[in-house]
């Protein structure tokens, strides 16, 4: 299944476990900004560069407001070895089954050298306060990703601070 999401929908509510057994929901996040990140596999040369990328630029993605969530169908295991080797500061969720992934449409066919298969496609999603999407990466570039979303963010939060705030208009009376 392609990613079909797109900006301005609702996020797809998830509950999944972390590398630690924490129990993370999109409803704990309610208020905050999400990068909910998907990628294939701990580990991979791919998937580590897209991890040292976000932890990279994570300071910065904090102090925009925002927090991140990486997601995959490794187990607890495997992503506490992942985080420590790579010392990423953000949780890693286990989607075993890929009943999340699928939901956001981050399962499905991918091809890979010619190949195809199926499996988890690197795809991330901004999701704002509301629990609406912000933005949306259907197919996410390993290399860099950090500061794509580190842009975006950023973007978005010049753009909210010059819309007009209520208390900036004049009082709409009744009569």
């Amino acid at each position: 299944m392609a990613v079909t999401l797109e900006a301005g929908e609702r996020a797809p509510d998830f509950a999944l476990r972390d590398q630690d057994g924490a129990l993370h929901r999109l409803a704990d996040y309610a208020g905050r900004t999400v990068v909910l990140y998907f990628y294939p596999r701990d580990a991979t040369p791919g998937c580590t560069k897209q991890a040292c990328s976000l932890r990279d630029e994570h300071d910065a993605i904090l102090a925009v407001g925002a927090v991140v969530l990486g997601v995959s169908t490794d187990d607890a295991a495997s992503h506490q070895r992942f985080r420590a080797a790579h010392a990423l500061p953000f949780p890693l969720l286990v989607d075993e089954g890929a009943k999340v992934a699928t939901r956001y449409g981050a399962w499905g066919e991918k091809t890979l050298y010619g190949r195809t298969s199926v499996g988890m496609t690197r795809a991330t999603f901004v999701i704002g306060p509301d629990g609406r999407l912000q933005r949306v990466w259907k197919r996410a570039r390993a290399e860099g990703h950090g500061a794509a979303v580190l842009a975006a963010l950023r973007e978005r939060a010049a753009q909210m601070a010059g819309a007009p705030r209520c208390s900036d208009h004049e009082p709409v009376r009744g009569d």
